[in-house]
């Protein structure tokens, strides 16, 4: 049985303005961005070689639904500060849509707004094994 089962292993991040997503996400997490395809469509890399992280993709924003523009990925990004991560997002052009929140035995979490309106959460985990669930 793989070890990936139920982690996110692909995200799609829809914007008005590739570019100045493009930059937001390099400013903040330092995240590589490869043309592929269409235009303004770019493979993303959060990870290196060591830990590859979630693979994912930035694209121009579409309608999967007929009348309804795509917003947001929802998906949380480990962070090794979260305090230099809100820094950083507000740095960029983003804001923080909920404070600082302490998960006990998990981290501590934010959520944040990017410059597309797309919304994420930032989480600084727990050092050591997650607190048994059952």
């Amino acid at each position: 049985m793989s070890n990936n089962i139920n982690n996110v292993e692909h995200f799609s991040i829809n914007a008005d303005d590739v570019p100045r997503a493009r930059k937001f996400y390099e400013g903040v997490f330092g995240w590589q961005f490869t043309p592929w395809g269409p235009p303004n469509f770019y493979l993303v890399k959060t990870g290196n070689d060591a830990e590859p992280g979630i693979h994912g993709a930035l694209q121009e924003r579409r309608e999967i639904v007929k009348g309804k523009p795509t917003f947001g990925f929802e998906c949380t990004i480990g962070v090794a500060s979260v305090d230099d991560t809100l820094a950083a997002v507000e740095a960029n052009g983003g804001k923080i849509v909920m404070p600082k929140f302490h998960i006990p035995t998990v981290g501590t979490l934010i959520f944040f707004e990017d410059t597309e309106g797309n919304v994420a959460g930032a989480m600084q985990f727990e050092e050591g094994p997650p607190a048994d669930a059952e």
